[in-house]
């Protein structure tokens, strides 16, 4: 039996948009044992996907954390892999093939020496799926599905969310504030919601508990579920919702792929022509500064939304 190791660390949108990947790995090698190689914030959810048969977990130790960093490298020895298809294509991961034994495992990506080296001059300007579509036929792999989260479900029931509702993602990277449309803006379109008789759900973590104040104290209809979902809820809540609005962030990934219509907000801090979500209703709206997006702007499509369902 052939033994694929796949590595795909994160960050949650880069992982949606791996499942069309995924799926096509496990086309390619109907009886392999596939394993994957992740990091612990996505192992419970990719271990209900069904692709994988085992699911190692990587701390991503620091290189000068030498046992760690050399027993990760001597537990993928002894996986003996006869592929590995490099899906995150980090520093982190050339290491990793530069330190196997020789003779290493057919190796699928751009580290130096690879078997199937995906090394077009254009990859790093081309969307991630269009990429992992490139790197993935070097590796004879034709097909390519589209991202996909069918198989991640959850009981909701206990929210109890109001039909109609919106799902709003206000959050994102802390260090990254200019990916972030002001709270005051989505507190406006919150209002507006509600309003028009649409509850606004807000999701985030922690790190996000000041916006999401903020947009309740601007729309104290809107229901806080702070710190209260988790990826499968979130994907279970997205397949009911009227709509999402939210930036350029994991949850938004997760929200499209399931078919919820879904407004996504950029910056200049990213560029959706290499990472927007994919799915069958995404709008995507983008302003260098994005305090310069007026509340009505969004509102105008989000009008569109509901009225393709009204």
């Amino acid at each position: 039996m052939d033994k694929i190791l796949v590595i795909k660390h994160g960050a949650l949108g880069d992982v949606v948009l791996a499942t069309g990947p995924f799926a096509a790995i496990r086309n390619h090698h109907p009886d392999a044992h596939i394993t994957l190689l992740t990091t612990p914030a996505y192992a419970c959810m990719l271990k209900e996907s069904g692709y994988f048969n085992d699911i190692w977990i990587d701390t991503r130790p620091k290189i000068y954390n030498i046992f760690a960093f050399l027993g990760l490298i001597q537990k993928i020895r002894r996986g003996h892999f006869s592929r590995i298809y490099d899906l995150q294509t980090s520093e982190r991961t050339g290491w990793y093939f530069s330190l196997l034994n020789t003779p290493k495992p057919e190796w699928v990506g751009i580290a130096k020496g690879a078997s199937h080296p995906h090394d077009t001059e254009t990859r790093t300007f081309m969307h991630t799926v269009e990429r992992q579509k490139e790197q993935l036929a070097v590796a004879g792999i034709a097909e390519l599905p589209k991202p996909n989260l069918d198989w991640l479900t959850a009981d909701i029931s206990r929210f109890n969310a109001p039909k109609p509702y919106a799902l709003i993602a206000a959050g994102g990277s802390s260090h990254r504030p200019g990916k972030r449309w002001p709270a005051s803006h989505y507190g406006i379109v919150c209002a507006w919601l509600s309003k028009n008789g649409v509850t606004p759900l807000l999701i985030g973590t922690k790190a996000e508990e000041s916006v999401l104040t903020t947009i309740e104290a601007l729309c104290p209809e809107a229901i806080n579920l702070l710190g209260k979902t988790n990826f499968n809820e979130i994907a279970e809540l997205a397949r009911g919702a009227l709509c999402a609005i939210g930036n350029d962030t994991g949850p938004i990934h997760l929200i499209a792929t399931t078919g919820c219509p879904s407004l996504v907000l950029f910056s200049q801090f990213s560029d959706p022509a290499l990472c927007a979500p994919r799915g069958s209703n995404v709008t995507i709206m983008s302003k260098p500064r994005l305090a310069e997006l007026l509340p009505e702007t969004v509102i105008e499509q989000v009008t569109k939304f509901l009225h393709q369902v009204r």
